[in-house]
């Protein structure tokens, strides 16, 4: 019967082990997926067609050229969005002059939400540099199928206006060929993200 017993409960240890890996929460309570580690062995090249916070449309072909910081989130994000673009803002900052050639974007998965009046409001509150993307939801869907990442709008609240979306939470670090090279887990650390910037750039 022990047996029996002990088999159940490591049973339930590993799925909440692996629910947990899949899910981080914060905050509110919602789930916010986090992208697995990944490297340059498993490279990809993601593509997308959206707007700017200036009102442009861009391509993944506008910033060639340049490293890219991608992430995804969205303006009424409680947490993990001012948090990781603030830490952007510090890592761009603490390069110096390298920082021409690297460009963060931060695009929307939530585009009924994020227009672009409201994506520039919200990118320039954290550093110049950092470019807002929105675009249409199959736009933005595309987007975050190309870079393998994931987001599902929550339940609404009685008004239908208060909600949030669950998204990837890592940052894509994307060479100025197009091809994916790395993921920054949430909270890593600036020195790790200047770390990396200083070897490649």
């Amino acid at each position: 019967m022990k047996k029996i017993r002990y088999i159940l409960w490591g049973t339930v240890a590993i799925m909440l082990a692996v629910y947990i890996g899949l899910f981080v929460w914060r905050g509110t309570g919602n789930p916010v997926f986090e992208a697995s580690s990944q490297s340059e062995s498993n490279a990809f090249s993601p593509s997308f067609m959206l707007v700017d916070h200036q009102g442009n449309t861009v391509t993944e072909k506008t910033y060639r050229g340049q490293w890219l910081l991608v992430f995804f989130g969205f303006t009424n994000c409680p947490d993990i969005c001012p948090t990781t673009l603030s830490d952007l803002a510090v890592v761009i900052d603490q390069i110096g002059g390298k920082a021409a050639s690297v460009t963060p974007l931060f695009i929307s998965v939530d585009p009924e939400r994020d227009r672009v009046e409201s994506m520039a409001e919200y990118v320039s509150a954290f550093h110049p540099t950092i470019v807002g993307l929105t675009g249409a939801e199959k736009q933005i869907a595309s987007a975050v199928e190309t870079f393998k990442a994931y987001y599902e709008k929550q339940q609404p609240d009685r008004d239908q206006s208060n909600y949030a979306v669950a998204h990837t939470s890592a940052v894509y670090l994307i060479s100025p060929d197009g091809t994916f090279v790395r993921t920054f887990g949430y909270g890593t650390a600036t020195e790790v993200f200047v770390t990396e910037l200083n070897k490649r750039l």
